[in-house]
């Protein structure tokens, strides 16, 4: 009966990761210099990335990674040395927000290191009734890389150190804006924080391949007629938590598959992430 029982298992897995192998080899991956639809903007892709447009990237989030429908994200970038399914893998979610021109005005005079305190405290205060609602606790542990804005390129970036649950595991979340003539553009990538290194120096690669458009940039804005955003570069990180809250949702599936080493850790995830993100069942 143990054996076969065994055998079972072992069937199940190889169908599961057929099913998986199956998925990935159905994306189409473009290379090159690729335009980011919906967002006025184009990737000038190196060797280290390959892109999936939006159709492809939701499919990811919501076949792969069991994450509801959202058609907000409108592309993915995918690390070429380490593709979707494999150990260590990761990725960056790209979406635009159209809210008006991001003022910059007050990006010299932000206090970061008061600002992380005023966050942490938050998430901290906020976590009673989170874990009511049936989600796990989130602390901010702190900058992992802290914010960073060129005026020159209108350019914004920075990296969280997170902690799910009190697991000892913690997360990296790297965030990248770049401002353009009416919103900005967001590059998002979690993995977990032992990859920080790593993720850094890929993603201040991004930062130098991602631009507006001609005529949408950021020095093309013209006050007499474009809408203005109604918050500035201080807003964009310390709102972040609270508005990318789904974003942890669809991305933390990569960090609990770093513990699989086959393709069918994808599968298994599903289940803890949605336990994570999801409200419990009483």
């Amino acid at each position: 009966m143990a054996a076969a029982l065994v055998a079972a298992q072992f069937a199940s897995a190889q169908e599961h990761k057929q099913t998986v192998q199956e998925f990935l080899n159905s994306l189409h991956y473009q290379t090159g210099t690729v335009a980011v639809r919906g967002a006025h903007s184009t990737l000038a892709l190196n060797e280290d990335f390959r892109y999936l447009d939006a159709a492809d990237a939701q499919r990811v989030l919501e076949q792969l990674w069991g994450n509801p429908p959202d058609s907000s994200v409108l592309g993915m970038l995918v690390p070429a040395k380490t593709p979707l399914g494999e150990h260590g893998a990761w990725a960056v979610v790209i979406t635009y927000s159209d809210d008006g021109h991001v003022s910059d005005a007050d990006a010299a005079k932000i206090d970061y290191t008061q600002m992380l305190k005023d966050m942490q405290a938050s998430a901290h205060d906020a976590n009673a009734e989170r874990i009511k609602a049936g989600y796990d606790s989130v602390e901010i542990v702190g900058w992992a890389a802290p914010p960073h804005y060129d005026s020159a390129s209108n350019k914004l970036y920075w990296a969280k150190e997170i902690e799910f649950g009190g697991k000892p595991r913690h997360t990296l979340n790297y965030d990248i804006r770049i401002l353009g003539r009416g919103g900005y553009l967001s590059l998002n990538a979690i993995s977990s924080m032992d990859q920080l290194p790593m993720v850094q120096d890929q993603m201040q690669k991004v930062l130098t391949m991602t631009n507006f458009d001609a005529g949408q940039r950021y020095a093309d804005f013209n006050a007499s007629t474009d809408k203005i955003a109604a918050y500035g570069i201080g807003a964009l990180v310390a709102g972040t938590l609270a508005a990318k809250a789904g974003l942890f949702a669809k991305l933390l599936a990569l960090l609990i598959a770093f513990k699989k080493a086959i393709v069918v850790g994808f599968l298994a995830a599903v289940a803890a992430v949605k336990k994570l993100f999801s409200r419990r069942s009483t």
